[in-house]
């Protein structure tokens, strides 16, 4: 799944979303299972985005004007 798209993959037993890939595609945060081959979209607005990175739980996505922590155990955008 991984191409010319902003990505990360989700390291197996680092916290939620082992094994996945994450990436930035028309302004949405997005993660692929490649068991299932699902795609699903957990953010939209994603303006811009220059790199994607993940730790535990927290996807980072580093905007051109803001940085966006989302938490993958609440499914929602989070500040810290």
């Amino acid at each position: 799944m991984a191409g010319s798209k902003i990505s990360c993959v989700g390291i197996v037993g680092d916290g939620c979303g082992g094994g996945r890939e994450f990436f930035i595609e028309d302004e949405k945060l997005c993660v692929y299972d490649e068991m299932t081959n699902d795609v699903m979209v957990l953010l939209e607005d994603v303006c811009d985005a220059k790199a994607i990175s993940k730790k535990g739980c927290i996807i980072t996505i580093t905007c051109s004007d803001e940085e966006i922590r989302f938490d993958l155990s609440l499914l929602k955008k989070v500040s810290i």
